[in-house]
Formats: structure tokens, sequence, C-alpha cells
């Protein structure tokens, strides 16, 4: 399944907290509020018709106040929570039908889970603990340490693999957590208010490093917050969810720009523009660009390029070369004179983050996608006019 495709659908999903959910469902379908059915029936509706879909290699974030209903959701995802109606759709197999065996077989397979308390057990290593998952599902010690060292590995932690957790750090203890729920190396990981415990700069940190892994290994992060700061800085897009409704769903820039009413407004007010806008979307293609398969030779006598930018077959970044240095077209002497102390952008990175590369760079910063793919280029003054449009 290649980055972009839907991974996750949830269709008209509901969730009814009560002893008689037929009568409450009965009247939400009739046109029935929340408030409306709770006071006629003592009902408690958690989630009212929520639809969307997840694709893979994004992070989507989910959002709003306490008791919108976004952490009963997430549990609906995995059904630790089974929703009152509705379908959920997992790489295609709809998995609100599954039978107990067949859904612990997804639980362990595709689904992960982190949650806000690390859960971590005090008796054990910190191997043993990121390995516990593997453990219940019968795999052997060997496999389950080398797999719990390669994910111990990935989150920082591997000189930590004899350490006890009392040993370790409030973040680095998540790092356990998160360890543990990438051991099963799942299709979708599920984080319900993950960081919210940790202290600000730990927080930050850990953000940075999920951003990080969802770029090296294009990992799908369904990410349950109250944090607007966090939801803008590492969602793909973002879910606002009010009274258990799933009020819009877009982009950081998106929904800033264009909120779907007064409250979803209310979340955005005197955020700063600079935040929610990806600099892949003002990226400008206008720069000189160098690969076998194209001419730039021909473009150097066509006017105002300070530098040009080399590209190899399949568009990656290779390096920017001076033009009034270049004497000879050919990629290796193109290659020997490129500037040292290469700067790069990758596109998911917020203008807010970008400005201050973009002022010190001495040319236009090239922006790349995930998998170094050039995707144009970021000038101060595309920095100025954007930041001077919003």
């Amino acid at each position: 399944m290649s980055k972009g495709q839907e991974i996750l659908e949830v269709s008209n999903v509901f969730k009814v907290f009560g002893d008689s959910p037929d009568k409450a469902m009965e009247m939400l379908h009739k046109g029935a509020t929340k408030e409306q059915v709770l006071s006629e029936t003592g009902q408690n509706v958690g989630v009212f018709d929520a639809s969307f879909t997840v694709k893979r290699g994004e992070i989507f974030v989910i959002m709003g106040l306490s008791g919108s209903g976004k952490s009963t959701l997430v549990r609906l995802l995995n059904r630790l929570i089974e929703p009152s109606s509705g379908s959920i759709k997992l790489k295609g197999q709809t998995i609100t039908n599954l039978k107990d065996k067949d859904l612990l077989n997804v639980r362990r397979r595709d689904m992960s889970m982190v949650f806000q308390s690390f859960a971590l057990m005090p008796h054990m290593s910190v191997i043993d603990n990121a390995a516990f998952g593997l453990e219940v599902s019968g795999v052997d010690k060997k496999t389950r340490h080398e797999r719990a060292i390669e994910a111990l590995d990935q989150v920082g932690l591997a000189n930590y693999a004899s350490s006890r957790p009392d040993q370790l750090s409030g973040g680095m203890q998540q790092r356990v957590g998160l360890a543990r729920a990438l051991a099963n190396d799942p299709t979708i990981l599920l984080m319900d208010e993950a960081f919210s415990a940790l202290d600000p700069l730990i927080r930050y940190e850990m953000q940075g490093e999920l951003i990080r892994l969802q770029k090296e290994q294009e990992r799908t992060i369904v990410f349950i917050s109250h944090d607007l700061d966090e939801a803008i800085r590492i969602g793909d897009r973002i879910a606002i969810m009010e009274g258990g409704r799933i009020v819009q769903i877009g982009t950081p820039d998106e929904i800033m720009n264009n909120p779907a009413d007064d409250y979803v407004a209310s979340f955005f007010k005197g955020v700063d523009s600079a935040k929610t806008i990806k600099i892949r979307d003002i990226a400008t293609s206008d720069a000189m660009t160098w690969s076998k398969s194209y001419d730039a030779a021909s473009q150097a006598s066509d006017a105002q390029q300070e530098f040009v930018y080399l590209l190899d077959d399949d568009q990656k970044f290779l390096g920017v070369v001076p033009i009034g240095s270049v004497e000879d077209w050919s990629l290796e002497s193109l290659k020997g004179k490129c500037l040292p102390n290469q700067f790069t952008l990758n596109g998911s990175t917020s203008l807010k983050e970008s400005i201050s590369m973009v002022s010190e760079s001495p040319y236009p910063v090239p922006v790349l996608d995930d998998r170094g793919v050039y995707k144009g280029i970021l000038s101060k003054d595309t920095v100025l006019a954007s930041l001077a449009n919003n």
C-alpha cells in the first residue's frame, strides 16, 4: 500500500452510553440533538455520526475540548469501546464485525496504542517492557528482543535496554512506551494524549521525535490532543470535535483560513498563521535545475539566475552550485563546485520554523519531500510575501 492511500475508513459511527442505546439511536436518526437524547432517555451520546479517512503515512490529529468525544473516538477505532452503529475499515477490512479472536489478531498485528500514562512494568527491564506486547502475542524471546532493540533504537534508547523504568526520565519512559508500540510494526499507531503528562520541553522533543519517525518510516498515526499548538505542529490534517461531532477536517492552514463555524474559529483565535502554513504550499519552481535528462546549460544565459540546483535522474536533490563558478556542465564537475553546508527544508516544515534557515542561507533553500525529491525553492522574498499576506 503506497503513501497517500486511504488506510482507515470510518463511516457514520455512533456511540451511545447507557442501558437503552436503541431508543437513543432512534431519536438521533430522527434528528434529535445530543442534549435532547440525554434529557429524554438519560443516554449519553459520546460520538455522533463520525466519518473520516486516514491516509497512509500521515499524522491525523483529533482534537477538541474536554468531553468533546475525542478519546472515545480513538477507542472505537480498535474496539476497546464497541460502536453503537457505523462501520470502521482498516486496509479495506471491516473490523466492526470481527469476532474476538480475529479482533485480537488485528490489534496485535495492525494497531498499537500509546496512552498518556506510560504504563511500564516497574520490575521489568526497558527491553522487556518494549517487548511486552510481543511476549503476550507468543513471540519467542530471541525474536521479540531483536524487534524490541530495533524499536528502542528508533527512539534513541537502545543503550538503555538493561535499565529499569525508574532509572529513566519521564520523557525517556514515554519513549519506551512508544517503542513498545513500534515493536509490533503496526499498520497504524493510535496515540491518546500521549505527551500531555510531560514537561513542555520534553513534550516538544517528543513531538519532534514523532515527526521524525513519520518522515523516516512513513508511519500512519492517529493522535488525540487538546493542545492546538501540538496539533498544528505535528498534524498533516486535523479533525475538530465538539459534543461528539466532527465539526471540521482539514490542514491547519485550511481550517484557520476557513473555519466551519464560530466554535472552530475560537480555537484558532490569536494563532500565528506562520505556524499553520506548510512550505510545500508556497515553494516556487522558478530556480534553475540540472539533471542528466535536462539541459540546464541552455538556461544559463537566460538571465537572472545565480545558482543551479543539481538533481539526479529521480529528481532527488544533490547540491547547489553558484553559476559564476561553472566552467564545465558535466555532473562530476558540477558536484565538485557544490557549496558546503547545504541547506534544505522538508516540505512539511511550517513557515514559522523555516524563517531562521531561509534568513541564514546564501541561496533560496531547496524544498524536498520525505524521499529527498526536489519540489522547489523557498526564498526570502517568498517568506516575506507570505508573512505579509497572512
